[in-house]
């Protein structure tokens, strides 16, 4: 049985490729880059993925597609979530799953993984996903069906002989060509801030340069 992992290097996924391989599955992971990544990054997450054992690892430049067909779009319409920021994630996993399910028809996968959470839309995102484009496919959840705990995964993944850095973020942070959307730590309370230093590409007003700049 061959499955596919929509994959990203972390720990989810990567506990998700050993998980799979315990199945019985003969385990193909593909990272499809909508924007979030540089090219060290992808080099090592294809490493990371043959080092886990997948049977091949496939890299895709997702971010023509992801402006084309639907940042533009989103742009020219300005379609907000909620009327607050542009919708970037939705675009970014259709594109990703897309790409998940073609795959699975080029090699006759019977099976493609995620790894996200029961928490959030990202499940939804894939599963409604993968089953418009590829209804003969079955699709596995382990982290959401399994309910794990992180520090299971780290235990899992120790004892299967790799150690994954233990380290616990804050922030839940996906970034894209059409926005970095910021997740997790005040951001479940309407009545914190969140501060500064949780945005990773920008600069406070306070600590801008002093100039000024002319745009044409």
């Amino acid at each position: 049985m061959k499955a596919i992992i929509a994959y990203s290097g972390g720990l989810d996924t990567s506990y998700c490729v050993l998980w799979l391989l315990d199945q019985g599955y003969e385990v193909y992971t593909l990272t499809v880059d909508t924007g979030g990544f540089t090219q060290e990054e992808l080099t090592q997450i294809a490493t990371k993925a043959k080092e886990l054992g997948a049977s091949e690892h496939r890299t895709v430049d997702g971010k023509p597609e992801t402006y084309k067909e639907f940042a533009a779009y989103v742009i020219k319409g300005n379609i907000l979530r909620g009327g607050v920021y542009p919708l970037c994630v939705g675009a970014e996993r259709m594109v990703q799953a897309r790409h998940a399910a073609l795959y699975a028809k080029e090699i006759g996968a019977q099976a493609v993984c995620h790894g996200s959470t029961g928490a959030g839309n990202d499940q939804v995102r894939f599963d409604v996903a993968l089953m418009a484009l590829a209804p003969e496919v079955k699709i596995i959840a382990p982290i959401r069906e399994l309910e794990i705990s992180r520090d299971a995964e780290l235990a899992y993944l120790k004892e299967k002989g790799f150690d994954f850095p233990a380290k616990k973020k804050t922030y839940s942070i996906n970034q894209g060509i059409l926005g970095t959307t910021i997740g997790g730590g005040e951001t479940h309370d309407p009545w914190q801030s969140v501060p500064d230093s949780a945005y990773p590409a920008t600069v406070p007003a306070a600590k801008a340069p002093d100039q000024k700049l002319t745009l044409t």
